[in-house]
């Protein structure tokens, strides 16, 4: 039996909301972000506190937590930032924990100043080593996301797996970034294969075009073949949660409802 989420991103309203939306809508799963349990201007043990309360709405609610959003960066120009960002993706999984996850969305890194392109690959290599102790220990799985320009590629990601050297450490595919990132259909589509052995969470997001050209739709709706990246992902025997993750103009909780019944008709 497929199991159906929704990626609070782009929602129109507060995360209480948000939630009370997911369960009256029909999600059994929801991705949510660090942020959502530890905001700025609060403290770690405070962010705990936070986080079990979260909990308890949650499990009132009947929802789980499909996977945590980090929101690391590990393209930092010293060891001192580096080091702070090693720590920081170690209390988000005391949160992840808390909230009952055990995967952890994660991030290469940001492009900046200072930081050069020539050092990214080496410097995300770095960052995920140095969290393969705890990470392993700890029962977390790493989902690397096809965000960004840093590593939207399938031949970047699957470099990265392989230098990282962890069974812990595999994909986030979002099957509408790789053609965001200006990849042709083509190259999206050999990408969904290529990438589909390592894929530990999916986000299901449909648009058409790329960069600033770019115009996300409801699933269905769009230029993704998003069928084509189902056959893939099946194909491998993923048991994973499908995400709908919305990026439309019109209002985001249709946007949703619309993604969940795709999900329906195409999955279960």
């Amino acid at each position: 039996m497929a199991k159906f989420g929704v990626v609070h991103y782009n929602f129109k309203g507060n995360f209480q909301e948000f939630m009370k939306f997911a369960a009256e809508t029909g999600f059994e799963y929801m991705e949510i972000m660090a942020q959502d349990l530890w905001p700025k201007d609060m403290g770690f043990d405070e962010a705990k506190q936070h986080s079990h309360g979260i909990k308890v709405d949650m499990d009132k609610l009947g929802l789980k937590v499909s996977a945590l959003a980090a929101q690391n960066d590990f393209l930092v120009a010293d060891s001192k930032e580096m080091a702070l960002q090693v720590e920081r993706l170690q209390q988000v999984g005391e949160l992840a924990k808390i909230v009952d996850t055990n995967i952890l969305r994660v991030d290469g890194g940001w492009p900046k100043e200072g930081v050069a392109q020539e050092q990214w690959m080496d410097l995300m290599v770095e960052g995920f080593k140095r969290c393969r102790d705890f990470i392993e220990k700890e029962g977390f799985l790493l989902a690397l996301d096809n965000h960004g320009i840093v590593t939207n590629d399938a031949a970047v990601q699957i470099a990265l797996f392989e230098a990282v050297e962890s069974e812990s450490m595999g994909a986030n595919l979002d099957t509408m970034n790789y053609r965001w990132a200006g990849h042709s259909l083509e190259t999206v589509n050999g990408f969904y294969a290529e990438i589909a052995p390592y894929v530990l969470h999916v986000h299901m997001k449909d648009g058409r075009n790329s960069f600033r050209d770019y115009e996300g739709t409801v699933l269905g709706e769009g230029e993704i073949d998003l069928k084509w990246a189902v056959e893939c992902l099946q194909k491998v025997n993923y048991q994973g949660v499908w995400c709908v993750e919305y990026e439309g103009k019109t209002t985001s909780g249709e946007g949703f409802r619309k993604g969940l019944r795709w999900l329906r008709e195409h999955l279960s």
